[in-house]
């Protein structure tokens, strides 16, 4: 039996989820419809999947999968939401979700994913995984570190922050930056958000 932490804002949808798990074998051990809550409770219930969504009342669903994933290397996360564009795949992937499923899938689907993420959290599963990832290399020539620095931009973090959490140097994010900037043909970082947004480089 696994034990599942189940993070959305909709009472209907966490509901429907735990009766459908819990008919599955899975014991649904934490509830939560915000990102403080969800904190709170994958601390205090321990699970050992947690299935959320992207869009959350007081944060991004990315925000909790990089925290998540930075307390615990072994949690499986999967992300379930409405969201279905290769930006929101690619991010999920680099933030450190195990698999991303679409609400819309068969009841199957996530089952499976939430198995896949038992066994190897770290791996990262997703229906279209692959064309994502060759539309993503397509655009603009961008490789998969600037994607990671790209990726971080709209926090407005510092370039000091960005290097933090990428384990790199802040000299080797400007170089970043630099080249970011080139291919994307624009001069700051605001101009670099707003064309990356425009061609679902990154997630809103």
């Amino acid at each position: 039996m696994t034990r599942v932490a189940i993070i959305d804002d909709h009472a209907i949808v966490r509901e429907g989820l735990k009766r459908a798990l819990e008919s599955h074998n899975h014991e649904v051990v934490a509830e939560a419809a915000t990102l403080a809550e969800a904190r709170a409770q994958i601390a205090h219930s321990n699970p050992e999947v947690i299935v959320v969504d992207l869009n959350l009342p007081d944060g991004s669903g990315f925000d909790l999968i990089t925290w998540a994933r930075g307390i615990s290397k072994s949690l499986g996360i999967v992300v379930l939401t409405l969201n279905d564009t290769d930006a929101h795949v690619i991010a999920a992937m680099s933030a450190g979700a195990s698999a991303y499923i679409l609400k819309s899938a068969p009841l199957l689907e996530l089952l499976a994913a939430i198995d896949h993420s038992v066994k190897s959290p770290q791996s990262f599963t997703a229906h279209g995984l692959s064309v994502a990832l060759a539309n993503k290399e397509r655009k603009f020539g961008l490789t998969s570190r600037e994607f990671d620095v790209l990726a971080l931009l709209p926090s407005g973090a510092s370039t000091k922050a960005i290097a933090a959490d990428l384990f790199l140097s802040s000299a080797t994010i400007k170089t970043h930056l630099v080249s970011i900037f080139r291919k994307l043909e624009v001069t700051n970082r605001t101009a670099a958000v707003g064309k990356a947004r425009k061609h679902n480089l990154i997630s809103e």
